[in-house]
């Protein structure tokens, strides 16, 4: 029967401590059973301690059915809250990880102004993979004091070049790490075909093969637009295109070439420079090497049907969208 508390005018049952302990329970077993939500363990409880208000508000008038009915109800209201609320979650990840995964392992190529720089954050950013420079993941494991990093920091102590091998083997350890384990995109790796199928031996040990080779193409043309028209303030790396954002002191020669002396950073006046290979010239070399080195990869890797061509020449958003399209799996 319910007792009055001696330091208290309110009613004390002793159900109503159960009701306590048992809806606490129910909620960190609620939230233990969907890990992958908070919400749904936080309406679980919620509910609960609703229910456990209402019975213990009515503890003076009910009977221990009643009791249990109001606990129940809580539990039963939370567990619909939490699991509809989960069900929406869980159905995102799936869905997000029947389209573009398993283990997403990318190679992204483009000749330089080809736009792999501009896209590439934005894969990072939607996919959730790092992006992975070799020069990055060397610096990072001569840091570390890897046994590779080691070999590595040795090689170059004595003015050599880093191997294939000792390559290999940081990026074979690098992408063990937590970051890695829904993918990685490799950045300036492999650069040859002996590398790639470097590569694609060391991936092989853990039963895995490169998923996708995703090539930006534009035309050279295009490319001598966008890289010689190139201009940059040096003290704050401001970066102005006499095309596509021409700083506002900038004058037109009669040649039709803009007047060196005229271009000044907009902030601070400075003159603005342009980069040694930012030139027609260097270009030329610059996508003379590019296609020596990459077309054997590309030729490499088609046989497997993984090499997706991007056309980098279009609108910034309309590479952007065939981008996400050929990122997914199955047809195109």
């Amino acid at each position: 029967r319910p007792e009055k508390s001696p330091n208290t005018s309110h009613v004390f049952d002793p159900r109503s401590t159960f009701v306590t302990m048992f809806g606490r329970a129910a909620s960190r077993a609620w939230t233990r059973f969907q890990p992958h939500s908070r919400k749904a363990g936080a309406a679980a409880f919620a509910a609960t301690a609703g229910g456990f208000a209402y019975t213990q508000k009515e503890a003076t008038r009910c009977d221990s059915t009643e009791v249990g009915a109001g606990l129940a109800t809580g539990l039963v209201a939370g567990g619909v809250l939490g699991y509809f609320c989960n069900k929406s979650k869980a159905a995102a990840v799936e869905e997000k990880y029947n389209t573009y995964w398993p283990r997403k392992i990318m190679m992204v190529f483009g000749a330089p102004g080809a736009g792999k720089g501009t896209q590439g954050p934005r894969i990072v950013e939607m996919l959730g993979i790092p992006q992975l420079s070799t020069g990055d993941m060397l610096r990072e494991a001569v840091a570390a004091g890897t046994e590779v990093g080691k070999k590595a920091k040795a090689v170059m102590a004595a003015g050599g070049l880093v191997s294939d091998d000792i390559v290999i083997g940081i990026i074979a350890d690098r992408i063990k790490a937590d970051d890695c384990k829904s993918g990685f995109i490799l950045d300036g790796f492999p650069r040859t075909q002996a590398q790639a199928e470097a590569l694609d031996k060391m991936l092989a040990e853990s039963g895995e093969a490169v998923s996708l080779v995703m090539a930006f193409d534009v035309d050279p043309a295009v490319l001598e637009e966008r890289i010689c028209g190139r201009w940059i303030d040096k003290a704050s790396g401001r970066s102005y295109h006499v095309k596509f954002a021409p700083p506002k002191s900038m004058k037109i020669g009669t040649d039709g070439r803009p007047i060196p002396e005229s271009m000044k950073d907009d902030i601070s006046g400075d003159k603005l420079m342009q980069r040694p290979d930012d030139t027609a010239e260097a270009l030329t070399k610059r996508l003379d090497g590019y296609k020596k080195q990459t077309v054997p990869i590309l030729d490499h890797y088609a046989p497997k049907g993984i090499v997706k061509r991007i056309d980098g020449g279009a609108p910034i958003n309309n590479v952007w969208a065939e981008v996400k399209a050929k990122l997914r799996n199955g047809p195109q």
